[in-house]
């Protein structure tokens, strides 16, 4: 009976530190907006971008369009990717709307310089989305859309997001004029790096795949100076029938120069392919002393 309080404790933990952790990007968001960019004629992508474009024609309040036009894009997301998801979002979305008619007339923090604002605010912006798609909620629609278009049309999730984005634009463009139209869509290209980085973490982890004729040299070596461990799987020449010995190996970021360079040394003729890895969870991935 303890254990299973205890498990029911540590839940609800989790789900309250995520619901924080998701207002919190809202908040940073919505300052990102009022504080950065809205002041300085620059917007945002997606529905957050089409908000800025109806408040400033209409009068409308940002965070009252923010809360209406996402609507129907939290329905898809509870319909295509599941409950949990949709109910964090309601909550992001909510956070980011009432924050920003709350913030509406807070003080402008960089007036004038085109550059600096375009990169400020989309380091705040993309910061808060980050934080808030990392804790499993999402403070836009139009990435949903892209998600349910991509199964009913013959393009990528990525193509779909870039082209509903530069619908925004174009349509920004008639409000903010050309100039306008441009630094934001730097500011999205901003945010979206910074949303990476966040999500990713700034180390990162890449999955070398070594074929080579030195597999137990090679594994050897891995283990030995740089204190990572490595997996075999057997492979065949699909045009030689030849069998190889298939290593895998996950490292972080900083070590990649490093890991060429045993795989150069050892064999110079190595087949190499090399993943990005989103995360890395359980096993021994943690690096051993070789100090």
């Amino acid at each position: 009976m303890e254990k299973e309080r205890t498990k029911k404790s540590a839940k609800s933990l989790k789900i309250f530190s995520r619901v924080l952790l998701i207002v919190i990007g809202a908040v940073l968001t919505a300052y990102g907006l009022e504080a950065v960019l809205i002041p300085n004629q620059v917007s945002d992508g997606g529905v957050t971008g089409l908000s800025i474009v109806g408040s400033q024609l209409f009068g409308i309040p940002l965070g009252l369009l923010i809360a209406i036009i996402n609507i129907p894009f939290v329905w898809l997301g509870y319909k295509q990717i599941g409950k949990s998801f949709a109910l964090y979002s309601i909550v992001g979305i909510a956070a980011l709307a009432i924050s920003a008619s709350l913030m509406h007339h807070v003080p402008t923090i960089i007036q004038g310089d085109t550059l600096l604002v375009t990169v400020v605010g989309g380091i705040i912006i993309g910061t808060g989305m980050g934080l808030a798609l990392r804790n499993g909620g999402a403070l836009d629609g139009i990435d949903m859309l892209a998600v349910l278009l991509s199964r009913k049309l013959p393009f990528g999730t990525s193509d779909l997001i870039l082209f509903l984005n530069t619908f925004v634009f174009v349509v920004v463009s008639f409000v903010f004029g050309l100039q306008g139209a441009i630094l934001s869509a730097l500011a999205y290209f901003i945010a979206s790096k910074v949303i990476h980085i966040v999500e990713e973490g700034l180390s990162g982890s890449k999955t070398f795949k070594i074929i080579t004729n030195q597999p137990e040299v090679m594994v050897e070596t891995i283990r030995d100076r740089l204190g990572r461990g490595a997996t075999y799987s057997d492979a065949y020449g699909g045009y030689s029938n030849e069998q190889f010995k298939e290593i895998t190996c996950v490292i972080n970021r900083m070590e990649e120069s490093k890991i060429k360079e045993i795989i150069h040394e050892i064999d110079p003729n190595a087949f190499v392919v090399v993943y990005d890895v989103a995360e890395v969870r359980g096993g021994n991935f943690k690096k051993k002393d070789i100090h």
